[in-house]
């Protein structure tokens, strides 16, 4: 681990967070099943120009695993607590999967905390639309494969691109992801509908979605551009869900041009 730690407190849960570089900040927060360890191979390049933090969201990580507090608006308080105590001043935040909605949630329940917002697939579900077409089961059957001591090999078969370093770290990582924490969220993810969240989101903003993704699929993405046509989007080809690990380069590509373009 190259990150400096930290931690910070949200209203009685203590909040971990990794630290690189230094420059203007970003705040990544991490998906559903994603400690902020995971995201280091990504926070040391965006590091390189920038002071990124990326969260151990609550339930993650080394941050406490509460009982309760997993919608958009908890989790978006959360966030803000980390960037009034870091003093980051209107940061950019980036987030991916269920980190995409706490960003974009932050973006319009606290406008005068965010900066320009990257929102990298997010979950398009809610009420009356078709669930995550990744099953509550085999998220749960992950965790459980993790505390039973998962190797590279156990994880291959629900991330078959990956590499045997980011397959080892996964397995390493999900005990650290409680199982409360996750199951709430999956269930939120259908009890909350992100689409208001889109149409008020403050410019400037961009919406990533992998080409290949199960998860914003082509319908929502014209459902999207219609919701909030002063949204950036852009098609991250080559990428299913999990965009920064099967196409890191135009990943990057897309959030630094972006940042940079905001900033002028």
């Amino acid at each position: 681990m190259s990150g400096r730690t930290g931690f910070v407190d949200s209203d009685g849960v203590s909040l971990h967070h990794l630290e690189y570089g230094a420059g203007d900040p970003i705040v990544v927060v991490p998906g559903i099943t994603s400690p902020a360890i995971t995201w280091e191979f990504m926070a040391e390049e965006l590091a390189h120009d920038r002071r990124v933090i990326v969260l151990d969201v609550r339930g993650r990580g080394e941050s406490d695993y509460p009982s309760s507090g997993f919608t958009l608006p908890d989790y978006a308080r959360d966030v803000v607590a980390v960037i009034d105590a870091l003093e980051l001043s209107r940061a950019a935040l980036l987030g991916h999967s269920m980190g995409a909605r706490i960003a974009g949630a932050v973006g319009v329940l606290h406008q005068d905390r965010a900066g320009p917002i990257v929102m990298v697939d997010p979950p398009m579900t809610g009420p009356g639309r078709d669930p995550y077409p990744t099953s509550l089961e085999t998220f749960v059957e992950q965790l459980e494969l993790a505390r039973a001591g998962a190797t590279a090999d156990d994880m291959r078969a629900y991330f078959p691109t990956w590499t045997e370093e980011h397959l080892a770290l996964r397995a390493e990582q999900l005990r650290y992801c409680d199982e409360t924490a996750v199951r709430e969220t999956w269930e939120n993810f259908h009890r909350e509908d992100f689409l208001p969240y889109l149409r008020d989101m403050p410019s400037p903003a961009l919406f990533m979605y992998g080409g290949d993704s199960p998860v914003v699929v082509p319908d929502a993405v014209a459902e999207v551009e219609a919701t909030n046509p002063e949204l950036e989007l852009v098609r991250i080809p080559g990428a299913g869900h999990m965009i920064p690990w099967d196409n890191g380069p135009d990943f990057l590509a897309q959030t630094r041009g972006f940042l940079r373009r905001v900033r002028a």
